[in-house]
């Protein structure tokens, strides 16, 4: 809890056994008033594991993708009470030692979303052991997001993040894509919105446990995010009546 807000973390897992406990350890004590792991249809314990250290679990029968699994998690966690919901990935990537600060912000009314910048300087950023090619990529897209979302994030690409429940209420998120493009998707989102989004440094550790995409669907991710920019800025300039722009209850109404 912070202050008097509630918060929730949400864990979106796949194959996490060699890495949950170390995350779920490192959450700031009494922050979090519920932690909820969805599991994407691991092959390993992260099931067991997450029950064996009192998280809430839920399962996907089989794995239904990145996106997905996440829809699963902002679902559950929308019926809590909580105020304030943080996604940390399992895979021990991400510090979750920051979450007191990063969920402070959103509590003082400063920001409406945090996300987690991995790149707070190059050097730092490649001995924590980000691939040069991840790094290359995601300075490219970060510069070309800011500019056509006209923000100034350090880095779009984070999957640590915090969200004021009203942030996750008023966006279409249901409607976004099973796969890793739904981070975009749903910045777009809640910047169409008006929400205000900040950032703030995460120290990050990459390692054969942490989750990653390879070469080929990091290619693949990189057009979807301009594909999602080009739709924000037809959207925005009255071109084109995207799908993903629509209100829940509009599109939950046909």
């Amino acid at each position: 809890m912070i202050n008097s807000k509630k918060v929730a973390v949400v864990m979106p897992a796949y194959n996490a056994e060699a890495t949950l406990e170390k995350t779920v350890a490192d959450l700031p004590e009494g922050v979090a008033d519920t932690v909820i792991l969805c599991d994407d249809g691991s092959t390993d314990g992260t099931v067991a594991l997450a029950r064996r250290l009192g998280l809430e679990v839920l399962e996907h029968e089989h794995n239904r993708g990145y996106g997905a699994n996440q829809k699963t998690c902002y679902d559950r966690a929308l019926q809590t009470d909580a105020q304030i919901v943080a996604m940390i990935h399992p895979d021990y990537q991400y510090d979750p030692r920051v979450l007191l600060a990063a969920a402070s912000l959103i509590d003082l009314g400063i920001c409406d979303v945090i996300m987690g910048s991995r790149i707070r300087t190059r050097r730092e950023t490649l001995d924590g052991g980000m691939p040069l090619y991840k790094y290359i990529s995601n300075r490219f897209l970060t510069v070309v997001e800011n500019i056509g979302f006209g923000q100034n994030l350090g880095d779009f690409h984070s999957g640590f993040r915090v969200y004021r429940r009203e942030a996750l209420e008023c966006v279409n998120y249901r409607q976004n894509s099973d796969d890793f493009i739904f981070d975009t998707e749903f910045l777009a989102q809640v910047i169409d919105k008006g929400y205000r989004i900040g950032d703030i440094p995460v120290p990050t550790r990459y390692s054969p446990d942490a989750s990653s995409i390879d070469f080929r669907r990091s290619i693949r991710y990189g057009f979807g995010c301009l594909a999602v920019v080009g739709q924000y800025l037809l959207h925005k300039g009255g071109l084109y009546s995207a799908r993903l722009f629509r209100d829940p209850e509009r599109q939950n109404g046909g």
